[in-house]
């Protein structure tokens, strides 16, 4: 992957999708923090259809594989239609492929891409996209972990959440996200809530002291403990 372009610390994030199933994403941008994100002016974002720029009046964007082989392949003409619009109208920092074969979504990507202003994010479909657009327009791939969807789709909306709700204004609690699990390679402690006391289990003690130091070593150790017992690789 290619080095991530830093930008100072946009007022707008601006992300563009490039999609042939739009609708897969009408949802998930239009509830919870991503939702709140854009009403507060924080985080802009634009889905467009690939078929938009389609080839032909059937709305065609993919074709059989060169060589032989099952399953089709989008076409590089409506991706790099909307490519070329798109930067004609301004520069972007990053122009991201979700695929299964591109780095791993972790905490510090998500961390450095929220200091990013504007982005593209190319879902693939059916066999991916002509090898060509890669090497033309992408500058970061990546992969929402070690299994295929069917769609890139799904894996644009959680890049877009874990990036967005780290924009500065976005969460109520600007502590909150720096808190999250891995964002210190640990994963996070437990947490409890109100009544202290319930079907016989107790909170900790040390969470009703009130002794700030202490509450906060409590939870070091619990975080190191649970990272430990379940994710051991983090450590490494």
């Amino acid at each position: 992957m290619r080095g991530l372009a830093k930008s100072p610390l946009p007022i707008i994030m601006r992300i563009d999708i490039l999609t042939c199933l739009p609708e897969l994403l009408v949802s998930p941008f239009a509830h919870s923090i991503v939702k709140r994100a854009q009403e507060k002016g924080l985080a802009e974002i634009h889905v467009h259809d690939l078929r938009q720029h389609a080839i032909n009046k059937h709305g065609q964007i993919d074709d059989y594989v060169f060589g032989g082989g099952a399953g089709m392949v989008l076409r590089v003409e409506p991706i790099a239609a909307w490519m070329d619009e798109l930067q004609a109208q301004r520069s972007y920092d990053a122009v991201i492929y979700l695929t299964p074969d591109g780095e791993t979504l972790r905490q510090p990507l998500a961390n450095r891409l929220s200091l990013l202003g504007n982005i593209i994010m190319l879902c693939g479909h059916y066999k991916g996209i002509d090898e060509r657009i890669r090497q033309t327009y992408i500058t970061h791939e990546i992969s929402v972990g070690d299994y295929v969807l069917s769609g890139g789709e799904l894996g644009a909306a959680i890049l877009v959440d874990a990036v967005v709700r780290l924009l500065p204004g976005v969460l109520g609690n600007e502590e909150s996200a720096l808190s999250d699990s891995f964002q210190d390679d640990l994963l996070a402690p437990p947490v409890y809530t109100r009544p202290a006391e319930w079907r016989g289990q107790v909170v900790p003690e040390i969470l009703l002291s009130g002794n700030t130091p202490k509450i906060e070593e409590w939870r070091h150790d619990q975080a190191l403990a649970r990272t430990l017992a379940r994710r051991p690789d983090l450590l490494s």
